[in-house]
């Protein structure tokens, strides 16, 4: 990242602004621009780990450092996020065919739940939609979950012993 256009425009102003006064602030504004340069590159270089800083920390598992490379700084990001292939696209969320609505409690690892909104808005959609998604995709590739036996259609009706519902 070349900071020298910034720093060239701040010097910029500084210089119009001397050239209001006589040739005594103008010869005193180059000295002082001159001695600015490399304190402007640490203002920038503080700025921009303050920065990297801030966006790691919504990001768990990734780090983001700001090293110098000659006169230019360059954004150094790792984590496991990023060294994720992205998976394919999920199929868009089919019509409902009727069926009703129903509310889940799910609990998953916190690291698993950021990969997952990761992935989500990666797609534009939400957490929800994404994970609707992602049981029907699993659902349609081996409808009897693995070898697992599927729900009576009593149990689908709400005539066994299966609880459905929303507490507080």
């Amino acid at each position: 990242m070349d900071i020298t256009q910034p720093i060239n425009a701040l010097s910029q102003d500084l210089a119009r602004a001397a050239h209001i006064g006589d040739p005594n602030v103008e010869e005193a504004a180059e000295r002082l621009l001159l001695a600015l340069d490399p304190a402007l590159r640490l203002a920038f270089i503080d700025v921009l780990t303050q920065a990297a800083t801030e966006i790691a920390g919504a990001l768990p598992g990734v780090t983001i450092g700001v090293r110098v490379e000659g006169r230019e700084l360059a954004l150094a990001v790792e984590g496991a996020l990023l060294a994720q292939r992205p998976a394919e696209p999920l199929e868009a969320e089919e019509p409902d065919d009727g069926d009703a609505v129903t509310r889940i409690t799910l609990r998953i690892p916190e690291a698993l739940k950021v990969r997952a909104e990761a992935l989500a808005a990666r797609r534009g959609q939400s957490l929800n939609t994404w994970l609707v998604a992602a049981a029907r995709a699993a659902a349609s590739e081996n409808p009897n979950g693995g070898g697992s036996h599927t729900a009576s259609s009593s149990h689908r009706h709400g005539a066994g012993r299966r609880v459905q519902g929303w507490a507080k």
